[in-house]
């Protein structure tokens, strides 16, 4: 395929927007080349600046369930834009996607609409803090949740000190109130806690992580984090900007039934459109202002366009229940069929899967963690992205970010796929 358009357009975008990119993953700096530059997308396909047509397994990152400009949040979109574009003020549409939230997903009372996941997972810290009067926290290495301030900490030099900030501009005392865990060992968030006696404000974890590919919980841990905090009264906060909506119509907690005192949603709420919220029960939530003393504001929160794409979107899964069952099946369907082509040309490697979230890692090893995540095999990764662009499939531009499968896909486009990986991985 030619990228001469696209190739043209990300030179003039380094010279006014940093790296030429809004966001740094876009730019393609972990597998090298030029970032696609996209024209339009519809259902299962991106068409680039170039004429050339694409299968998307990246869905912008997830939102897109039923596929790229699915008309009926098109059309709410548009009808409410023709009536004012934001407003500051509320509007009855915020309440009729709230309740129908709330109805969606188990054990949540309330929910605060804001723009962005990382909006959510910020105010979600803050409210806990404020709740419990503590100010630590606990998250696990290689686990996302948006580039505010607290989230950017490595590990620190043993396995339960305070760790120390992975990005400059984040102040070393915003990061000894950070501990990080690593995701799937109940003993070390164990220990973390035991060293931190009545200091822990919450725990925040992705339940279903997707930052580091794919890797689901093991059996156990997501039952053992709700023991760990109900016995140490740390909330627990489900980090559900990926999975909300996605792997179930209540997502993780409908799913694997364990309960969160926090969850944040993103992406699917929002129809492709910025939008991100947390919920809890009314105690939690009843400290917020305007009712409690934790403030949290947002001009553009609950805006008008954002809310009319997500109530289209929510009402779509609430209706159609079956989507989740399909979507399942679709990605049991494809991890099959790429097992069979990666093993027929003796390639090592690990497939983990969850519902609608799928990611190849290029070590025979499980993946079970962001350490054994890290041990893949990155330089057979590039070739593999370069291999599948090539063949007019487009993946994440990294190896650690999961796959997303849209209900827009057929199986003749997932047999595609397959055919496409076998010819790929032929080359490796």
């Amino acid at each position: 395929m030619l990228y001469k358009r696209s190739s043209q357009l990300f030179a003039e975008a380094e010279k006014v927007i940093p790296g030429g990119v809004n966001s740094p993953v876009r730019a393609f700096k972990a597998v090298g080349g030029t970032p696609i530059f996209v024209k339009s997308a519809k259902g299962a396909y991106l068409y680039d600046e170039d004429g050339n047509r694409l299968i998307d397994y990246i869905n912008s990152w997830g939102p897109m369930i039923l596929g790229h400009a699915y008309e009926p949040v098109v059309q709410a979109v548009i009808e409410k834009a023709k009536l004012g574009t934001s407003f500051g003020m509320p509007t009855e549409l915020e309440t009729q996607i709230a309740a129908l939230a709330v109805s969606m997903v188990p054990n949540i009372d309330k929910i605060r609409f804001v723009n962005s996941g990382t909006e959510a997972c910020m105010s979600a810290v803050r409210l806990a803090r404020g709740f419990t009067k503590r100010d630590k926290i606990i998250k696990f290495a290689g686990c996302y949740h948006g580039h505010s301030d607290s989230f950017l900490i490595q590990a620190g030099s043993g396995a339960i000190t305070f760790g120390s900030p992975n990005s400059p501009g984040v102040t070393a005392g915003t990061a000894k109130d950070t501990l990080l865990a690593k995701y799937n060992d109940l003993q070390n968030v164990a220990a973390l806690i035991e060293a931190n006696k009545n200091e822990i404000a919450a725990i925040i974890v992705e339940p279903v992580a997707g930052n580091m590919g794919c890797i689901p919980p093991n059996k156990g841990f997501l039952e053992g984090l709700r023991q760990l905090c109900t016995d140490n009264g740390i909330l627990l906060i489900f980090d559900e900007v990926m999975t909300g909506f996605r792997l179930a119509r209540g997502g993780v907690q409908e799913l694997f039934n364990v309960t969160a005192d926090i969850v944040t949603f993103g992406k699917v709420i929002g129809g492709g459109l910025p939008v991100g919220a947390f919920a809890a029960r009314s105690a939690i939530m009843n400290y917020l202002a305007p009712l409690g003393p934790v403030y949290q504001a947002g001009t553009l929160s609950g805006n008008p366009l954002a809310m009319a794409a997500g109530l289209a979107m929510l009402q779509a899964l609430d209706t159609d229940r079956a989507i989740f069952q399909r979507l399942e099946e679709k990605t049991a369907y494809l991890a099959a069929g790429i097992d069979k082509v990666l093993k027929a040309n003796t390639v090592a490697f690990t497939i983990n899967s969850i519902g609608s979230m799928i990611s190849v890692h290029f070590d025979a090893a499980p993946v079970v963690d962001f350490q054994t995540a890290t041990k893949g095999d990155n330089e057979i990764f590039k070739k593999f992205f370069h291999g599948l662009l090539q063949e007019g499939i487009y993946i994440a531009p990294s190896a650690y970010e999961t796959w997303f499968i849209t209900d827009a896909l057929t199986y003749e486009d997932l047999d595609f796929t397959i055919r496409a990986i076998d010819k790929v991985s032929k080359t490796f």
